[in-house]
């Protein structure tokens, strides 16, 4: 897992494109009023779903509940965009990846009901090597109450929609 961990991070122009589409949410420690990022995700459109592509908190801010915070902000874009469903793919045995996704809502998609964009991001991940560990799809149900005010996340720390405009909210 450790080559996971250090594996690169998307390209610059990878990140502007996400920026573009307004796409990209990344939350933000201004506690000592540098506005530094701690946590991003990233959405694409798969099968007609908001599929989380990547979700990312740094270590010295996990368990402050950011990354569950960005799932519920891509949840409220599904809903804001007309998707019932919000997927993402994840490791099935990271505590902190398909249980933690699993007590947020997810349920685990078998491969037979994969469409066929989820099976393309499988198919990718496999080549990329990822399969060294069990991986699963997961998918939750867009709900109402999905809609959410995604500007303050937790003390001292804020999401930045990226894109048109690259508006800081909070």
């Amino acid at each position: 897992m450790v080559a996971i961990a250090d594996d690169d991070p998307p390209t610059v122009a990878a990140l502007q494109q996400y920026q573009a589409g307004g796409r990209a949410r990344v939350a933000t420690d201004d506690s000592a009023g540098d506005d530094v990022a701690v946590a991003y995700l990233l959405l694409d459109v798969v099968d007609e779903a908001a599929h989380v592509e990547q979700v990312s908190v740094d270590p010295s801010h996990a368990h402050r509940g950011l990354g569950r915070q960005l799932i519920e902000t891509a949840a409220g874009w599904a809903a804001e965009h007309g998707f019932d469903v919000v997927t993402l793919t994840t490791f099935a045995e990271v505590p902190w990846n398909a249980p933690h996704y699993a007590r947020i809502g997810f349920t685990v998609v078998p491969e037979a009901e994969l469409g066929p964009g989820l099976s393309a991001v499988r198919r990718h991940e496999r080549e990329s090597g990822l399969d060294a560990w069990p991986r699963v799809s997961m998918r939750r149900a867009v709900r109402t109450q999905d809609v959410v005010d995604d500007r303050l996340l937790a003390r001292g720390q804020h999401l930045r929609e990226r894109g048109d405009g690259d508006a800081h909210h909070g």
